[in-house]
């Protein structure tokens, strides 16, 4: 059965995957990030590319109405938009702070909020973290800012999902460890992760489709390093 997804952040690495591999089952998919050709190159039926800057409201009120428009019901959002920045503490710049927490955390008050009126018992809301968010996780100097706007989106999940536990939707969040992305490369240059982003997308496409049988209101670390 065709489902209709919204993902942020497909310009390139997880999401670009998550965006081929719905689109090649049949589903629906809004594709939304700051550089829509990407996805528009690729040229997949059923696929929306939007142009839309999470940290600007008019820009994300824009990509919502169209979505809003082709749409009366929304499956599965996957808020997976992230702005990385390693910074040392004493160096620190509020402005780039703000901008990584308009990206990872902001946005996704956001464009959750926005599409709620779309939502459902069965819609599932999947947050993409990372493990530098969970508390007691391996912390790395400069990731100040990033590692606590992923911590933030860990308890704004835990919170809606009580909030709407009675009807729905659900809401589930996965810290992520190290993944082979361009991100990555440019926060670890030389790093070889233990997966690749097609992986990672292959994971988080099937835990989007079927994990709230089974959570709600979850933190799940997909890492394989300890700790």
């Amino acid at each position: 059965m065709s489902k209709t997804i919204v993902i942020t952040g497909t310009s390139r690495g997880i999401g670009f995957e998550l965006v081929k591999l719905f689109a090649s089952e049949g589903h629906t998919v809004f594709a939304l990030s700051r550089n829509e050709k990407p996805v528009k190159q690729l040229g997949l039926e059923n696929v929306h590319a939007l142009s839309c800057d999470l940290s600007e409201s008019l820009s994300v009120e824009a990509a919502i109405k169209y979505i809003q428009s082709h749409t009366q019901t929304l499956d599965i959002l996957i808020n997976n938009a992230g702005q990385f920045l390693k910074q040392e503490f004493k160096d620190t710049v509020m402005e780039d702070v703000k901008k990584v927490y308009e990206t990872n955390v902001f946005s996704v008050f956001d464009v959750t909020h926005r599409l709620l009126p779309l939502m459902n018992s069965k819609t599932h809301v999947v947050t993409i973290s990372s493990m530098g968010g969970v508390q007691g996780s391996m912390k790395f100097p400069g990731l100040a800012a990033y590692s606590s706007s992923k911590a933030a989106v860990i308890t704004l999940t835990e919170l809606l999902a009580e909030e709407y536990k009675e009807n729905g939707p659900s809401f589930n969040v996965l810290a992520l460890g190290a993944v082979q992305t361009e991100m990555l490369e440019e926060a670890f240059p030389g790093l070889q992760a233990p997966n690749s982003a097609l992986e990672m997308a292959n994971y988080i496409k099937d835990f989007s489709e079927k994990g709230q049988q089974f959570y709600n209101g979850k933190l799940l670390q997909v890492s394989s390093s300890t700790p």
